[in-house]
């Protein structure tokens, strides 16, 4: 029998190789469940929206016979109804009567920017990582700040949303830095519990949270209402100035203006933030 050959000894170079290709391979498999579980939870939070919309009723409002002449009166009658005490537009009726923090759904058409808006008064930042049953989710739902009231309505109706890497709440919003996407999405709507509204985009712009002591730079996030004509004016000069887009919109004091917030990595706490004019019918 011939003598079997004596295993030569790993030299050095091939256990640190090795060593190294075992941590790639536990850093890919530890990439790719980060990986599958986050668009699963994107997955999961999307299809728990879609059937969120399904919710509203979009069926045709019959107008009942009215012997008045008065035509609203009568659409009023069949577009509201009374939900726990509170007088509501139809189409939202069964996502208020789920949920009491529901106030209306935001819409940028041909965009993924298609969700309920929530507000809770006891805690802002309630929906920031929490569906429309409460539960945790990283995505969250956009949300209406509160200090804000849209019933009344406040100056500035200041809304925020995520900006997920798949694309999905408000990351789409960002697209409004390109003037030819402004071109071809000028308006979106805010339909809330008491009315629906369309919007003109007036700005869209990149900042950042500054601190809180820091009284150089013009935070846009600490707009609600206006005191007076001279500190709406300040704003909209502001954001116009800020502007990444032309729209040729300014507005005027005593319009109602909404501004969709979210974050943006160009900085440390960046933000991109997307403001609007409500148009008058």
């Amino acid at each position: 029998m011939k003598k079997e050959r004596e295993q030569k000894p790993k030299k050095k170079s091939d256990i640190v190789r090795i060593v190294i290709m075992g941590i790639c391979c536990i850093v890919f498999i530890g990439c790719a469940i980060y990986l599958g579980k986050y668009y699963y939870e994107i997955n999961h939070a999307q299809s728990g929206v879609s059937q969120l919309k399904d919710m509203i009723d979009t069926s045709d409002v019959t107008e009942t016979a009215s012997t008045s002449d008065d035509d609203t009166t009568a659409r009023d009658m069949t577009a509201y109804v009374e939900v726990d005490g509170r007088r509501v537009q139809k189409k939202f009726a069964n996502l208020y009567q789920a949920n009491h923090d529901f106030i209306g759904w935001v819409t940028i058409q041909d965009t993924k920017v298609d969700y309920p808006v929530m507000q809770n008064m006891d805690e802002n930042e309630f929906y920031i990582h929490r569906n429309f049953d409460q539960t945790y989710d990283g995505s969250g739902l956009p949300f209406l700040d509160i200090r804000c009231d849209y019933q009344k309505p406040t100056a500035n109706l200041l809304i925020y949303g995520h900006n997920m890497k798949a694309g999905t709440m408000f990351a789409q919003i960002m697209k409004y830095d390109d003037q030819k996407f402004y071109e071809a999405h000028p308006t979106f709507r805010f339909d809330t519990l008491d009315a629906d509204g369309e919007y003109e985009v007036v700005a869209a712009f990149y900042s950042q949270i500054y601190a809180e002591d820091d009284t150089t730079h013009f935070k846009y996030y600490k707009f609600f209402d206006a005191e007076n004509e001279e500190e709406f004016d300040n704003y909209v000069s502001n954001v116009i100035q800020l502007s990444a887009i032309d729209t040729g919109i300014v507005p005027e004091y005593g319009d109602e203006l909404i501004t969709l917030s979210t974050c943006a990595y160009h900085t440390e706490d960046g933000r991109f933030a997307l403001v609007a004019r409500k148009i008058k019918e």
